[in-house]
Protein backbone atom coordinates (compact mmCIF):
# COMPACT_ATOMS: atom_id res chain seq x y z
CA UNK A 1 0.00 0.00 0.00
CA UNK A 2 1.42 3.26 -0.67
CA UNK A 3 1.86 6.30 0.96
CA UNK A 4 -0.87 9.49 0.40
CA UNK A 5 -0.59 12.76 -1.04
CA UNK A 6 -1.04 14.23 2.83
CA UNK A 7 1.74 12.38 4.46
CA UNK A 8 4.50 12.54 1.43
CA UNK A 9 3.50 16.96 1.83
CA UNK A 10 4.05 16.61 4.94
CA UNK A 11 7.41 15.58 5.12
CA UNK A 12 8.44 18.55 2.32
CA UNK A 13 10.25 21.18 4.37
CA UNK A 14 11.04 23.59 1.11
CA UNK A 15 10.21 27.56 1.64
CA UNK A 16 9.26 26.73 5.41
CA UNK A 17 11.33 28.79 7.97
CA UNK A 18 12.97 26.59 10.77
CA UNK A 19 10.86 28.63 13.81
CA UNK A 20 7.45 28.32 13.71
CA UNK A 21 7.05 30.74 16.70
CA UNK A 22 4.31 33.32 16.19
CA UNK A 23 5.90 36.62 15.35
CA UNK A 24 5.33 37.92 18.91
CA UNK A 25 7.34 35.17 20.48
CA UNK A 26 10.18 36.45 17.89
CA UNK A 27 10.64 39.95 19.71
CA UNK A 28 11.87 39.36 22.90
CA UNK A 29 15.70 38.98 23.48
CA UNK A 30 17.50 35.43 22.09
CA UNK A 31 18.13 33.34 25.10
CA UNK A 32 20.81 30.46 24.69
CA UNK A 33 19.74 27.43 26.15
CA UNK A 34 20.32 25.99 28.71
CA UNK A 35 19.28 29.57 30.59
CA UNK A 36 18.51 30.19 34.57
CA UNK A 37 17.07 32.90 35.96
CA UNK A 38 19.28 34.11 38.57
CA UNK A 39 15.87 35.87 40.14
CA UNK A 40 13.31 32.75 40.28
CA UNK A 41 15.19 29.86 38.96
CA UNK A 42 13.54 29.03 36.30
CA UNK A 43 15.59 27.49 33.09
CA UNK A 44 15.13 28.00 29.52
CA UNK A 45 15.55 24.72 27.41
CA UNK A 46 13.72 23.64 24.48
CA UNK A 47 12.80 27.33 23.95
CA UNK A 48 10.80 27.82 26.89
CA UNK A 49 11.02 28.67 30.81
CA UNK A 50 9.88 26.13 33.18
CA UNK A 51 10.11 25.35 37.05
CA UNK A 52 11.24 22.73 39.20
CA UNK A 53 13.92 20.89 36.30
CA UNK A 54 16.47 19.41 37.62
CA UNK A 55 19.18 21.69 38.37
CA UNK A 56 22.75 19.21 37.96
CA UNK A 57 26.32 20.60 37.82
CA UNK A 58 26.37 19.98 34.41
CA UNK A 59 23.77 22.43 33.37
CA UNK A 60 25.14 24.87 35.83
CA UNK A 61 28.19 24.63 34.40
CA UNK A 62 27.66 25.48 30.79
CA UNK A 63 24.39 27.58 31.82
CA UNK A 64 24.05 30.94 30.94
CA UNK A 65 22.09 33.16 33.74
CA UNK A 66 19.91 35.70 32.95
CA UNK A 67 16.95 37.64 33.81
CA UNK A 68 13.39 35.16 32.46
CA UNK A 69 10.62 37.61 30.80
CA UNK A 70 7.94 37.62 33.98
CA UNK A 71 10.94 38.51 36.36
CA UNK A 72 12.11 41.96 33.81
CA UNK A 73 8.34 42.43 33.67
CA UNK A 74 7.43 42.14 37.77
CA UNK A 75 10.48 44.10 38.22
CA UNK A 76 9.62 47.12 36.09
CA UNK A 77 6.14 46.96 37.21
CA UNK A 78 4.81 46.08 34.50
CA UNK A 79 0.79 44.28 34.92
CA UNK A 80 -2.11 43.23 32.34
CA UNK A 81 -4.25 41.43 34.92
CA UNK A 82 -5.66 43.33 37.55
CA UNK A 83 -7.84 41.67 40.42
CA UNK A 84 -9.46 43.70 43.15
CA UNK A 85 -10.80 42.12 45.99
CA UNK A 86 -13.89 43.85 48.14
CA UNK A 87 -16.15 43.68 50.43
CA UNK A 88 -16.80 42.81 54.21
CA UNK A 89 -16.20 39.54 53.72
CA UNK A 90 -12.81 39.88 52.25
CA UNK A 91 -11.80 42.84 54.95
CA UNK A 92 -12.34 39.55 57.48
CA UNK A 93 -11.35 36.82 55.72
CA UNK A 94 -8.08 38.19 54.11
CA UNK A 95 -5.30 36.25 54.96
CA UNK A 96 -7.28 32.99 53.55
CA UNK A 97 -7.86 34.99 50.61
CA UNK A 98 -4.00 35.99 50.06
CA UNK A 99 -3.39 32.28 50.92
CA UNK A 100 -5.60 31.26 48.24
CA UNK A 101 -3.97 33.67 45.58
CA UNK A 102 -0.24 32.79 46.55
CA UNK A 103 -1.36 29.13 45.73
CA UNK A 104 -2.69 30.18 42.48
CA UNK A 105 0.63 32.08 41.43
CA UNK A 106 2.60 29.17 42.44
CA UNK A 107 0.92 26.48 40.53
CA UNK A 108 1.23 28.53 37.46
CA UNK A 109 4.19 29.96 37.55
CA UNK A 110 5.11 25.69 37.49
CA UNK A 111 4.55 25.61 34.36
CA UNK A 112 4.55 29.39 32.97
CA UNK A 113 6.98 31.63 35.07
CA UNK A 114 6.19 33.83 32.98
CA UNK A 115 2.82 34.39 34.64
CA UNK A 116 3.87 35.70 38.03
CA UNK A 117 2.11 38.39 40.83
CA UNK A 118 3.64 42.38 40.73
CA UNK A 119 2.25 43.54 43.91
CA UNK A 120 -0.13 43.43 46.30
CA UNK A 121 -1.91 46.15 48.15
CA UNK A 122 -4.61 46.25 50.80
CA UNK A 123 -6.05 49.91 51.49
CA UNK A 124 -8.37 49.24 54.36
CA UNK A 125 -11.56 48.47 52.13
CA UNK A 126 -10.10 46.26 49.31
CA UNK A 127 -7.15 44.43 47.94
CA UNK A 128 -5.98 45.20 44.98
CA UNK A 129 -3.45 42.30 43.02
CA UNK A 130 -1.92 42.61 39.82
CA UNK A 131 -0.24 39.96 37.66
CA UNK A 132 1.61 40.21 34.69
CA UNK A 133 -0.74 38.37 33.10
CA UNK A 134 -4.54 38.64 31.94
CA UNK A 135 -4.95 34.69 32.26
CA UNK A 136 -3.07 34.27 36.10
CA UNK A 137 -5.55 36.95 36.99
CA UNK A 138 -8.48 35.29 35.10
CA UNK A 139 -7.49 32.18 36.99
CA UNK A 140 -6.99 34.14 40.67
CA UNK A 141 -10.52 36.12 40.41
CA UNK A 142 -12.17 32.41 39.29
CA UNK A 143 -10.29 30.56 41.62
CA UNK A 144 -11.76 32.82 44.56
CA UNK A 145 -15.08 32.50 43.46
CA UNK A 146 -15.02 28.20 43.30
CA UNK A 147 -13.78 28.55 46.61
CA UNK A 148 -15.65 31.46 48.91
CA UNK A 149 -18.37 31.76 45.87
CA UNK A 150 -19.15 35.21 45.81
CA UNK A 151 -19.09 37.58 42.30
CA UNK A 152 -16.86 38.10 39.61
CA UNK A 153 -16.96 40.11 36.82
CA UNK A 154 -14.07 40.73 33.75
CA UNK A 155 -13.90 44.31 32.24
CA UNK A 156 -10.76 44.47 29.94
CA UNK A 157 -9.07 47.56 29.28
CA UNK A 158 -8.27 47.53 25.13
CA UNK A 159 -5.95 51.03 25.25
CA UNK A 160 -3.83 49.41 27.82
CA UNK A 161 -4.37 45.37 26.93
CA UNK A 162 -4.97 44.87 31.06
CA UNK A 163 -7.74 42.43 32.22
CA UNK A 164 -9.57 43.99 35.29
CA UNK A 165 -11.32 40.93 37.42
CA UNK A 166 -13.23 42.46 40.46
CA UNK A 167 -14.56 39.63 42.90
CA UNK A 168 -16.99 40.92 46.14
CA UNK A 169 -18.73 39.05 48.03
Amino acid sequence: MGRGKGLIRSLVRRAVRSSKSPPVARKGPVFREPTVCDRCGAVYTRRSWRQGRKLTSGLLARAAWARCPGCIQAGRGEYFGRVIVRGPYAASNLEAIRRRIGNVARRAAFTQPERQLVASEWDGEKLEVLTTSQKLAHRIAHELKKLFRGRVSYHWLAEESVLVATWER
